[in-house]
């Protein structure tokens, strides 16, 4: 294309005024340019030559100059809009007169204007908020109520709180001690700060975030204001509603008059709020009367009264013990405190070397009995359901109808103390029989609802653990019933896939090596192969595991744990209801004998399990609450759970219905109606228990012995207790079990169990003989020798001189079964120990005679007996 451009004009003139024009001409290049119109003239010292070029030239360059406007206008606007038009925008951000990433970096003046506004806005807002909230009334607020608990049909249980004495006191009734206690403790700077610390919450956040102490950032305004609204849910709004109230009292208020306030309306525990309710609470004076030492103990205790109350609190973490040592060691740190920033000298602090001693508690006075225990089970369930404080419960207010059921609870309480009192005698024996400890459980099958409970003598003797809810005492043999649904469940090894028959054979014979899932032997820690022991000597052979379970033998259930695996004996325990925290942690032969210590409420809900045909239910304590003529939600019956098939649980049921038919729980059979059960005897002889149930109830019985006042609550033997060489599960709690059980179920209609359908394969273990027909017993067995022809160790007189072989205590004693509860045992070991390498045999029964003869060389049971042999001990 041969078209050529036209030459732009030159600018005529030249001097001052054609620089100006030159210069006015250069930003607007671009502009020139997109138009095809003249610009400064060439020879300017700035000025661009037009290119030569096509039209797409030309259109390129009308698009640079577009361009170039918006960036001209940018830097020459001043504010201006694109094309140079002014920017209207209310905001100049991101700024219009800036290029690239300055545009984004805000100018001095937004941004002091934002800071201005924002500080605006939070001052008129809290200007606001202080001016509508309203001050707390302290007389209000020290008004605790009671909290009334109901039996299960209705009638009135106790009402606990809302006793003692809240009378508020001035300031000048407030020893000097007692507030110098407090803000050295709590709040130092309160004297001078204006009702809140944002250096105290900053602190605070600090120490949590680095994982220190957990300092409160709150200070003494923040927690009176707090103490007023422990009733309300913890938003957020409640949360700026105190931090608004602690400005305004920390603005319109004497210092004096909040410290009374905080002072009398926060909770010390023993039911007291308020500091005068408090001094009589612990001290039985006025608070006028506090000494330094005494103030500094209630300024501890304000720092959580569930765990530093040395009464003990609720919870695993608040025994008396614990919290004992917390409220020493915090008490000890208050007077230091005092010293340190000045509110006290150190001559003074020098006399404060004893702890000082309270009074007994009215609280407990008030909990005889088993009502503590009950209430204090009751309370967990409410404030775990609800997610309460402690404090919050304590301030009362809640109508709590539980599961209890008084004749049952009176019954209970009447089995277990009538067999105490026969058969301990601690001036007798004091060394043997102080410190056995008795506890116990009853859970309704069909619900899961805790009917009665046992858990000790009593708050008012001063014994604030509940033994209902143990932890720490293995449960021993009453843990075999997992090991057998589990392989019932899901197989072994040896069943690929199938359920295991209950008829299937295991070695039994005592010291017999425990192989893994590989065939290998278990080694103990000198390398050597680990062996089992039983609780005798006996030599059983091979035994169905039916058999097993009866005579509670120890080597068959230690080898089937390996081969149904760890792992699904856990899961079954757990489908049960058994807390994971409380088995067993070791993947060894023990597990399988019972290391695992669940509670006795744990227990009694777990077996109600097997009872229910393999449905479980959740235990619960709680039928309904109401607070302020409200009726709560979330206390509805827990929902029925499928826990295993329940051709399983029925199994299950037929074998311990066979356990107290013919073995270790045969006492049981004194109640006259069906039941299961399982005994269990751990290692020394530190536990004993028995587990049983009906159709209707599932109960738990335990016995041990422990100081209550020791620090680590170590188990301690009871052989030797009661005038016994050793006690066993079905012994004294099977006693109980029966006679608690025959009380608790006068009047209801005799039941049976579901009928046990045919389940699982046979698959016995390995070396185990393939019946055949010469091995068959005859329909008559001639009996192993018996006592009186061949005698066993085991004198056949009663020992102690010619008193009788059953004890007193012993309501459904059976002489011909009584090794027990005699002396002069040889033999095996009758205790496991710690056996190879730390792995506990857990043991069951009594000390054993020696074991029978053998019959010829038949297979199967020993010496062809169908019943146990001579001298075998009960578990």
């Amino acid at each position: 294309m041969s078209e050529h451009r036209r030459k732009p004009p030159q600018p005529q003139g030249g001097g001052r005024a054609s620089a100006r024009r030159a210069a006015q001409q250069r930003p607007t290049k671009g502009v020139g340019a997109g138009r095809d119109v003249p610009t400064a003239s060439p020879s300017g010292p700035y000025a661009d030559q037009p290119a030569q070029g096509s039209r797409a030239d030309a259109r390129r360059a009308a698009q640079r100059g577009s361009a170039g406007r918006g960036r001209g206008a940018a830097r020459n606007g001043r504010g201006s809009g694109p094309g140079g038009r002014p920017d209207k925008r209310l905001i100049n951000y991101p700024r219009s007169d800036r290029d690239g990433w300055k545009r984004f970096v805000p100018s001095w003046k937004f941004v002091s204007g934002t800071a201005l506004g924002f500080f605006a806005v939070i001052t008129a807002g809290t200007g606001i908020g202080i001016a509508m909230v309203n001050t707390p009334d302290p007389n209000l607020a020290a008004q605790a109520q009671n909290n009334v608990f109901y039996w299960e049909d209705g009638s009135q249980m106790v009402a606990t709180g809302g006793s003692m004495n809240r009378q508020i006191v001035p300031i000048d009734k407030i020893p000097r001690s007692m507030r110098d206690a407090v803000i050295a403790a709590e709040n130092e700077s309160f004297e001078t700060d204006k009702g809140v610390d944002p250096m105290g919450v900053a602190r605070a956040v600090w120490n949590m975030a680095k994982g220190g102490s957990t300092q409160g950032g709150s200070t003494i305004t923040q927690q009176y204001v707090k103490n007023t609204y422990l009733d309300s849910d913890q938003t957020l709004k409640r949360k700026v509603t105190e931090l608004f109230i602690s400005i305004k009292l920390g603005v319109s208020e004497e210092k004096d008059t909040v410290l009374a306030g905080y002072l009398n309306t926060a909770y010390y525990g023993r039911d007291a709020y308020g500091i005068q309710a408090a001094a009589r609470a612990y001290f039985g004076k006025d608070c006028q009367d506090l000494t330094p030492s005494e103030s500094a103990f209630l300024a501890s205790v304000l720092k959580g009264p569930n765990l530093y109350n040395p009464d003990g609190g609720i919870g695993a973490a608040a025994t008396p013990e614990a919290n004992e040592d917390r409220a020493r060691k915090r008490w000890a740190w208050v007077l230091d405190r005092e010293v340190e920033v000045g509110r006290m000298d150190k001559a003074e602090r020098a006399k404060y070397t004893e702890f000082p001693a309270r009074v007994e508690s009215e609280q407990a006075r008030a909990m005889s009995g088993q009502i503590g225990y009950l209430v204090e089970t009751a309370k967990q369930y409410v404030m775990k359901a609800k997610g309460i404080t402690v404090d919050q419960m304590a301030l009362g207010g809640y109508r709590i109808k539980t599961t209890f059921q008084k004749p049952k609870v009176d019954a209970l309480v009447k089995a277990v103390e009538e067999t105490r009192n026969d058969f301990l005698d601690e001036k007798k024996r004091p060394d043997l029989d102080t410190f056995v400890q008795f506890g116990a459980a009853s859970v309704d099958v069909k619900t899961g609802a805790i009917v009665a409970m046992y858990g000790g003598p009593g708050m008012d003797k001063k014994y604030f653990s509940n033994n209902a809810n143990t932890s720490g005492v293995p449960v021993g043999s009453t843990w075999k019933p997992y090991v057998l649904a589990a392989a019932m469940q899901y197989g072994t090894q040896n069943t690929n896939g199938e359920g295991l028959a209950v008829d299937s054979k295991y070695m039994a014979d005592d010291l017999t090596v425990i192989k893994n899932r590989q065939g290998k032997p278990l080694l103990d820690n000198s390398g050597k192969p680990f062996k089992q022991k039983n609780e005798s000597a006996t030599p059983f052979g091979y035994v169905t595991l039916n058999e097993a379970m009866e005579k509670s033998i120890n080597v068959p259930f230690a080898q089937l744990v390996f081969d149904v695996g760890h792992s699904k004996v856990r899961e079954v325990a757990k489908a049960t209801g058994i807390l994971k925290e409380s088995m067993g942690v070791g993947d060894d032969a023990s597990f399988a004998l019972g290391t695992s210590t669940p509670s006795a409420i744990r227990m009694a809900d777990s077996y109600a399990t097997f009872a229910s045909s393999g449905t479980h239910r959740e235990p619960y304590s709680v039928i309904s609450v109401e607070k302020d003529g409200e009726q709560l939600s979330g206390f509805e019956p827990p929902k029925d759970q499928r826990a295993m098939d329940n051709a399983v649980a029925d199994n299950i049921t037929k074998v311990l219905e066979n356990v107290v038919q013919n073995g270790t729980g045969k006492k049981a059979k004194a109640l006259g109606r069906p039941a299961a059960g399982k005994t269990g005897t751990t290692d020394e002889n530190k536990s004993a228990w028995f587990v049983g149930y009906t159709p209707e109830l599932s109960t738990s019985v335990t016995l041990f012995r422990t100081d209550p006042n020791s620090a680590d609550k170590k188990l301690m033997s009871m052989n030797g207790v009661g005038g016994t060489d050793s006690i066993h599960g079905g012994d004294i709690p099977a006693v109980i079990w029966t006679e608690y059980m025959r009380e608790a179920l006068k009047g209801t209609p005799v039941k049976p169990f579901p009928e046990a359908e045919p389940l699982g394969v046979t698959a016995d273990s390995v070396g185990a003989p393939s019946p055949t027909p010469s091995a068959l017993p005859t329909p008559s067995t001639s009996p192993s020798p018996s006592p009186s022809s061949s005698p066993p160790t085991v004198s056949p007189s009663p020992s102690k001189g010619g008193k009788p072989s059953c004890k007193p205590w012993e309501l459904y004693c059976d002489p011909e079964t009584t090794t027990g509860t005699t002396s002069g045992s040889t033999g095996g070991s009758t205790n496991g120990g710690t056996t190879n390498g730390g792995v506990i045999a857990g043991t069951d029964g009594g000390a054993s005679g020696s074991p029978s003869p053998s019959n010829s060389d038949r297979p199967g049971r020993p010496g062809g007996s169908t019943g146990w042999p001579t001298g075998m001990p009960e578990d």
